[in-house]
């Protein structure tokens, strides 16, 4: 008989990967149940508004902290038993800090009519814009703590901390949906920030200060150099991202309806709900993985582990995501039409995703700045011109086609650069 339970607790990337499936079942469903009463309450278009506001607060996610974040995992991975460089690491941290939040609060607040305008198609929302205005000194301070907490490898205080952040702030929308309605619903994604900050505070206390001491911040911000390549990749990745999903959305909305702009972001509600699972296991096992190798069989090795360890799991939880997506669609969201023919698409893509985000997670790891640029733009090109030919066509299913096709040759181009990288090491050690 298989033991499954000490096969897992052999397996660290298992360990991660079943802790973490338990924080995403629960989040799951009540996921199920807040999208449901956001679905029933505020309809197709309300959809379409939150959809507007969580990109824009992605986008400030990676602002207030000039996006550091994948550096700070990177570089406290490397550096977790060298006290003196980690003081040097967050001495130059939080400048970034600093001068993103006060950076990207004065774009927020000195541009809130347009931002409005431009995010809802009115003027109405000015004051959330402004609210939001205040908070990225916090959205920025998460940010470096969450770099320490998964430079660490820390899987079990993590999983902590995204659960508790995650009931709170669901409990923080129901209450806000039921007294305000839809921008109650605004306001309460905006506070959000305030939420995960207290709960890394209380669940994380005791390693914030082992591992950042303020009296012992240096004075030596070297650094910031090696932290500026991942500024420009993360404006790669999630600023430029979440912009063209803005302008996708406002696209469908103004050349279809904003019907359709609904469905297709509840399909992203969907799709992300599934993937945060991978993007937490990345950040915290792949990243200071990766980190570590220097060799093409041994990268290749570890490849090979990942996909054998993550894709059977994935595939079959996306193959039964698409059998039940009818149960899904009536659980979920109600009367949303539209909804079905964009599954097939969306898993499909997700799915190449999955594979092709395992390789090119090198590019942060080894910090390769113009492979990863270069790639991240093909990438984010493919999706933006397809997206466009396509909606005029199929409507929203054409976003999520567009979405597939880029996937398939994003892999392509990602497997050749990688292969490049440790061709030309190769060569390099064979010269030296």
């Amino acid at each position: 008989m298989i033991n499954l339970k000490g096969i897992i607790k052999r397996n660290l990337l298992l360990k991660m990967t079943s802790l973490n499936a338990v924080v995403i079942i629960i989040r799951l469903i009540i996921s199920v149940f807040v999208q449901r009463l956001l679905a029933v309450n505020l309809g197709e278009a309300g959809i379409a508004k939150i959809g507007q506001l969580r990109n824009l607060v992605q986008m400030l996610t990676s602002t207030a902290s000039l996006g550091i974040f994948n550096g700070i995992v990177k570089y406290v991975s490397e550096n977790e038993q060298d006290k003196k460089q980690l003081s040097k690491l967050f001495s130059s941290a939080f400048i970034f800090g600093a001068v993103g939040s006060i950076v990207s609060a004065a774009v927020l607040f000195f541009n809130a009519d347009y931002i409005s305008v431009r995010l809802f198609g009115t003027n109405e929302f000015i004051d959330l814009i402004k609210c939001l205005a205040l908070l990225p000194p916090i959205i920025g301070l998460n940010r470096i703590l969450y770099g320490l907490i998964n430079g660490l490898s820390d899987y079990k205080k993590h999983a902590k901390i995204e659960l508790g952040a995650y009931v709170l702030s669901a409990l923080l929308l129901l209450i806000f949906l039921y007294y305000f309605s839809l921008k109650g619903v605004l306001f309460s994604i905006v506070l959000t920030p305030l939420i995960s900050f207290g709960v890394i505070f209380i669940i994380f206390f005791d390693k914030l200060k082992k591992y950042i001491k303020l009296k012992e911040l240096s004075t030596d911000f070297s650094f910031v150099k090696p932290l500026l390549a991942f500024t420009l990749m993360s404006f790669i990745s999630s600023v430029l991202l979440n912009y063209i999903e803005l302008d996708v959305r406002t696209t469908i909305t103004d050349r279809i309806n904003i019907e359709e702009a609904g469905y297709w972001t509840a399909m992203n509600f969907i799709s992300k709900n599934y993937m945060v699972f991978s993007s937490s296991i990345f950040t915290l096992y792949v990243i200071p993985k990766f980190a570590k190798i220097n060799t093409g069989n041994a990268f290749k090795k570890e490849v090979l582990y990942i996909y054998k360890t993550l894709l059977p799991l994935f595939g079959i939880g996306m193959i039964a995501v698409y059998l039940l997506r009818h149960v899904i669609i009536d659980i979920i969201y109600p009367n949303f039409a539209g909804l079905e023919g964009l599954f097939k698409w969306q898993l499909l893509g997700d799915f190449v995703r999955l594979a092709t985000v395992v390789i090119a997670y090198q590019f942060l790891a080894k910090k390769l700045v113009w492979s990863f640029v270069i790639t991240e733009l093909i990438s984010l090109g493919l999706f933006y011109g397809l997206s466009k030919h396509f909606v005029d066509i199929y409507g929203a299913e054409g976003v999520v086609m567009a979405h597939f096709y880029r996937y398939i040759i994003y892999f392509v181009i990602v497997v050749i650069t990688v292969w490049f990288y440790f061709r030309k090491q190769n060569v390099s050690k064979f010269k030296t």
